[in-house]
């Protein structure tokens, strides 16, 4: 559905800039990798996420809904930063919008004809309300719907990101959002080998990592009683 790019600004090896990091207050020998990444490991493990704050994150997102950007946009811990596409100067209405369409939807073919036909009719009475009664743009774009697609330029830390898989891919978490942070855990996994570990070990729902669910509604998985805890 959706695209995500890596930009280059984020760090490559994120468990031994860690350890590195950690090093300068540990009176470590920062100048060795290797003892950078074994230290690393043991922030890890021994749950000292502060050091994960120092790993930066710079993506693109694009492809998503509105919606579901908005949501991403509660996740502010660690002073993320971002950028999205405009709805004051882009002419949405001129060009058109792409929109999300639920699985809920495009299984069922007379409810994919309606949804379809909304979103024609939204467009063409922007476009109508721009170009035949001269209202900008940035005013008509209140027309536009949560389903629009948009991109935006995100900037966090790993810390940010691991707490927000905990919660993001859960079952209960809307479908375009686990879809959506699904997607990122793919795109850093094949970033670097450490980003694999980080995707494998860190990123996942938070009845596996704590071993039990904290929901009053629970999805009805089974739960193991026992926290995933990272090892090397």
């Amino acid at each position: 559905m959706g695209t995500i790019t890596i930009l280059p600004e984020t760090t490559k090896n994120p468990i031994t800039l860690m350890g590195q990091r950690a090093g300068v207050c540990w009176g470590g020998n920062v100048e060795d990798p290797e003892k950078n990444y074994k230290r690393g490991m043991d922030c890890i493990i021994s749950g000292h996420g502060r050091v994960m704050e120092y790993v930066n994150v710079e993506m693109i997102i694009a492809g998503y809904s509105a919606r579901v950007e908005r949501e991403w946009y509660t996740h502010i811990g660690g002073s993320p930063t971002r950028l999205q596409s405009s709805t004051r100067y882009i002419n949405y209405a001129g060009r058109g919008f792409d929109y999300i369409i639920p699985p809920s939807i495009q299984n069922n073919k007379e409810a994919l004809e309606k949804y379809q036909a909304l979103m024609a009719h939204i467009n063409e009475e922007c476009r109508a309300l721009q170009e035949d009664y001269g209202i900008p743009k940035e005013d008509v774009a209140n027309g536009l719907p949560l389903g629009m697609t948009a991109s935006i330029v995100d900037k966090r830390n790993l810390r940010s990101l691991t707490e927000m898989s905990h919660q993001r891919m859960c079952n209960r978490a809307y479908w375009e959002y686990r879809q959506l942070f699904g997607d990122i855990r793919k795109a850093l996994s094949e970033y670097s080998e450490e980003w694999r570990w980080i995707a494998d070990n860190l990123f996942m729902p938070k009845c596996d990592y704590f071993g039990y669910c904290s929901e009053t509604r629970p999805c009805g998985k089974p739960v193991s009683g026992v926290p995933k805890m990272p090892r090397p």
